[in-house]
């Protein structure tokens, strides 16, 4: 059974940083494919940012620049660093691993940024 949990999110001043943490179980972490999404109130839920498992990354055009994703296999986790955060970065994101067959999704967590 695979679990994603996320940490770090929370309330911060337009301009400010956070890093969101998700801590994998429950399959071979290093092997997959992992993201963060985001989804704001009324909006679909949108890619943020992407890492294979070897280290190639993708970014939302909105996100290039300010965000930066990565992962450590030793620790089963990935992280999304962000920095110059602006309101509109007001959503929850959710970690998502995929495997060959199958996505896995967190619970979310919430950031709020305010003006």
């Amino acid at each position: 059974q695979v679990q994603l949990v996320e940490s770090g999110g929370g309330l911060v001043q337009a301009g400010g940083s956070l890093r969101l943490s998700c801590a994998a179980s429950g399959s071979t972490f290093s092997f997959n494919a992992m993201g963060w999404y985001r989804q704001a109130p009324g909006k679909q839920r949108e890619l943020v940012a992407t890492i294979t498992s070897g280290g190639s990354t993708n970014y939302a055009d909105s996100v290039k620049g300010r965000f930066t994703i990565s992962r450590d296999n030793a620790k089963n986790t990935v992280y999304l660093q962000m920095n110059s955060l602006k309101p509109e970065d007001t959503a929850v994101y959710y970690c998502r691993m995929s495997t060959q067959l199958l996505h896995f999704w967190g619970q979310g967590t919430q950031v709020t940024v305010s003006s």
